[in-house]
């Protein structure tokens, strides 16, 4: 196989190497370039021997001398140099099934391609990787690699991903583990389906690949109001989301007593489900699982107070609206309080947005959508700006779930939209308007 560049980086290495777009990169130092992981892996050398195939058909050989981890100025059309690879299970809990109509072609596109997991941290579930793309991995040592673990038990791994491969594919946990590389995980929970002693014996089949296994994410299944047609799944309550919890700390007390650390942890959610209080910052060690939302609660509540303790404004005048989902409304509440107390003058009216768009069970700011915000505040005296989260932003950070721009959404009030940020500090600033920091 090969890889098109598709453009040269001006004054780059492979501009002064006469390397035009159109021609094709074969090889470099003796190994076949198929996409990005072998582009970066074998770039690194200092010295390269690159096989190369121009547009009118020749071959050329070039040699490059370089310091190590230099780029050489070569662009290619897609990121991955060639197509995504897409999901091929029909899990019961997919939440892209439950996805409304209407929405843009892109968000109904399920990836599962192992690149991803390395370049931008997305789970895969092993079900679309060979043997030799597993020794790939091995070979590169790329590392951590995410998975979707879901269960441990291969039969039960099977039904809730409707494929026959998937509980076959655990293999490569293992490989992984044995080769030393990194492995995050995560257990997309199902009620009296995948918890319980099933989460019991996931937990203890993971911990025996530590310390490869460096942590394990437990979140809840989430349902929209769009799963016609699909497996009937409840959602958690009060008593169950405690006994997933109870199951984790149990685990956690053992595990601790032996290896000196803790690696599972459930979501933020979880303890929202059970009206139980969140763990400390400390609890999470190095927040291996933030994109999980695990420990996103302490970690901000922490970051904010730390921000306003060293915070020197005193006084302002500023009114401002903040919107959010209804998970994290009682700690903006609770932040934007604390600011209010600390600044003479600020006021911060903090709103929490209803997902009409997904439905009731969806609570997430994350998931909110430009149509949503609007309906919620529209008719409120909403001060100098809106602030909202940046997680609801799709499409390089300026477009909702529901293809209304940021632009569209401010126009549509007549009022300033700004994100809140993503740590403590710049929700901090977002509230003051102090956006140089403190």
């Amino acid at each position: 196989m090969a890889v098109t560049v598709s453009g040269i980086e001006k004054g780059s290495i492979a501009e002064n190497k006469g390397i035009m777009p159109g021609d094709m990169l074969l090889k470099i130092n003796g190994n076949e370039i198929n996409d990005v992981l072998d582009y970066r892996f074998y770039i690194n050398d200092r010295r390269l021997r690159l096989l190369l195939r121009t547009a009118g058909g020749k071959l050329r050989l070039m040699q490059i001398k370089k310091d190590e981890f230099d780029d050489i100025g070569l662009e290619f059309e897609t990121y991955l140099m060639d197509r995504q690879r897409s999901c091929k299970n029909k899990c019961v809990f997919c939440f892209i099934d439950q996805l409304p109509k209407g929405l843009r072609k892109s968000l109904y596109f399920k990836d599962d391609d192992s690149r991803l997991s390395f370049l931008f941290g997305n789970y895969i579930t092993l079900t679309n990787l060979t043997d030799a793309e597993a020794e790939r991995i091995i070979k590169m040592h790329i590392s951590p690699v995410n998975i979707s673990v879901h269960t441990m038990n291969p039969e039960l791994r099977v039904k809730m991903m409707a494929n026959p491969k998937a509980g076959e594919s655990l293999k490569y946990l293992r490989r992984f583990a044995e080769a030393g590389i990194a492995v995050n995980t995560q257990l997309v929970l199902c009620p009296g389906i995948n918890d319980g002693a099933e989460l019991e014996y996931s937990l203890n089949e993971l911990s025996k690949l530590y310390p490869a296994v460096k942590s394990i994410a437990a979140v809840p299944v989430g349902l929209t109001d769009h799963r016609q047609g699909l497996y009937r799944l409840e959602p958690y309550n009060e008593q169950t989301a405690g006994e997933v919890i109870d199951i984790i700390d149990n685990f956690n007390r053992r595990f601790e007593a032996v290896n000196g650390e803790i690696i599972a942890y459930a979501a933020d959610e979880f303890y929202l489900k059970a009206k139980r209080p969140m763990p400390p910052e400390e609890y999470y060690n190095d927040f291996p699982q933030l994109e999980n939302g695990v420990g996103m609660w302490a970690l901000l509540k922490a970051e904010f107070e730390r921000a306003l303790e060293d915070c020197t404004v005193t006084k302002l005048d500023r009114k401002v609206t903040a919107v959010t989902g209804e998970a994290a409304y009682p700690l903006i509440s609770e932040l934007a309080e604390k600011a209010e107390k600390k600044i003479e003058g600020l006021k911060v009216n903090v709103v929490a947005v209803k997902n009409k768009l997904l439905g009731k069970m969806i609570t997430v700011s994350g998931l909110l959508c430009g149509e949503d915000i609007f309906s919620a505040v529209s008719g409120m005296d909403l001060g100098e700006e809106l602030i909202i989260p940046p997680n609801c932003l799709r499409n390089e950070g300026d477009m909702f779930l529901d293809d209304m721009t940021v632009d569209g959404l401010s126009e549509k009030l007549g009022i300033k939209i700004t994100q809140n940020g993503s740590s403590g500090d710049e929700l901090l600033s977002a509230f003051s308007g102090e956006r140089g920091g403190f």
